[in-house]
């Protein structure tokens, strides 16, 4: 079945958005969370295992989404979709990369804000939003 892009779209977003989200929060261990921005091996390592079920959690929201709710998504697309999202995120969870773009778009008091649900936190978390949208644009495309 061919897909509905403006009709399956949302949905894609949604599936990714959750799934992210208990990827991010439920999945990960606090070793990855605490260890994945570090220098070196040991913060590749940690961010890698971080990157790898996160894509999981997603491809399988994704695979489920597509047979409950009759998508018609392409495992090409999907596959396309979550190399998107694995290496967005994995760029992402460096930290710098964030900071850097803060910091050259006037927003560096904003990251700077403290708190577990600071600046930061919140600018990763858009910037991971914007990614999932893309990457939901790739899913539903033919």
């Amino acid at each position: 079945m061919p897909v509905n892009r403006a009709a399956a779209y949302p949905a894609v977003y949604a599936l990714l958005r959750i799934a992210a989200d208990v990827a991010d929060h439920w999945v990960q261990s606090d070793h990855q969370a605490q260890h994945k921005a570090k220098p070196g091996a040991e913060g590749h390592k940690a961010l890698a295992g971080h990157v790898a079920s996160y894509v999981a959690t997603q491809g399988a929201a994704l695979l489920v989404g597509n047979r409950l709710l009759g998508l018609g998504l392409r495992p090409r697309s999907i596959a396309a979709a979550l190399a998107l999202s694995g290496a967005t995120h994995y760029v992402i969870d460096r930290r710098w990369p964030v900071r850097k773009t803060a910091e050259a778009t006037g927003k560096a008091n904003f990251y700077e804000l403290g708190g577990p649900l600071g600046g930061a936190y919140l600018l990763d978390q858009a910037t991971h939003h914007l990614a999932e949208g893309l990457a939901a644009y790739l899913a539903v495309r033919d």
